[in-house]
């Protein structure tokens, strides 16, 4: 198992290609924009004209996409993974979408003699080019133990989550302990800032201790000094909670903090904000 297609290399994938090759693997890549990825081109990651020609005569095809939209546009219809991939082949969706398009995926690989894994990440731009994401796989369990060493190419803690579909509904709690995990930290700057505290010094004071979190440390953290770039877009934050929040209706679960701060993210969004990072959730309070 060394030949891999990789489809959707972004601020995420780009370092996953990376770390692939440097585990030995033979990586070929399709994404929508060929002179973003240039660079890991020079590197050695072949080049691929369409979605097809990536998915034909590999071991392994990885996607991680935008949204639940083009997740189906990859891998249904005539030019899609799933009419294209060799019988036997390992696919692999990294995106975080909707649980119930991962069973589809699943159930249509199956027919057509493919094993396929919902497999979504969480860790960051940092994790990915670190190596140490965490990844939460569902489907086959065997599919899931002849992948392990793929998935160790890019990622520390990988867990087995059980059925397809399972790797996304884990995704999602992740996803909505975050928002709450955010949005505390936030609310607990913008109180420290309106009462005249030296930010830094109430940061270094609660960071390591009850308040602590990685959301506090690695994200919120970065809007003190005014630093709005993404490590992980508003507007796809938007979107997980948007699966998550469709997903707790189905399951007849009241998540009342994860709709209240998808609210506050959908209005920065339509101000323009959806391209800056997770923290520019802060701006919600008039930071």
């Amino acid at each position: 198992m060394k030949r891999v297609g990789f489809i959707g290399v972004g601020i995420m994938g780009k370092s996953m290609v990376r770390n692939l090759m440097k585990a030995g693997y033979e990586v070929s890549i399709y994404t929508r924009t060929k002179s973003k990825v240039e660079d890991v081109i020079g590197e050695g990651a072949g080049w691929c004209d369409s979605v097809a020609e990536c998915a034909r005569g590999r071991d392994v095809v990885i996607t991680i996409v935008g949204y639940p939209k083009d997740v189906e546009e990859v891998y249904f219809g005539e030019k899609g993974i799933l009419a294209n991939a060799d019988k036997g082949a390992y696919v692999i969706d990294m995106t975080t979408t909707s649980p119930r398009l991962a069973v589809r995926i699943y159930e249509e690989a199956s027919k057509v003699g493919l094993h396929a894994i919902d497999a979504p990440v969480t860790g960051g731009d940092s994790g990915a080019k670190a190596g140490t994401l965490t990844i939460l796989a569902g489907g086959e369990k065997k599919d899931f133990d002849a992948c392990i060493p793929v998935f160790e190419a890019m990622g520390k803690n990988i867990n087995y989550e059980g059925k397809a579909g399972n790797g996304q509904h884990t995704k999602m709690c992740n996803q909505i302990a975050i928002a709450g995990a955010l949005a505390g930290a936030c609310e607990a700057f913008v109180y420290a800032k309106n009462v005249g505290l030296d930010l830094e010094t109430c940061f270094a004071s609660i960071s390591t201790g009850a308040a602590g979190s990685a959301q506090m440390s690695n994200v919120a953290s970065k809007a003190l000094k005014d630093n709005f770039d993404p490590g992980f877009f508003l507007k796809h934050f938007i979107k997980d909670m948007s699966i998550a929040s469709e997903e707790a209706k189905e399951a007849n679960a009241q998540l009342e903090i994860l709709e209240k701060v998808l609210s506050m993210c959908k209005e920065l969004e339509a101000d323009g904000m959806g391209d800056l990072g997770t923290q520019a959730l802060i701006r919600h309070y008039n930071w």
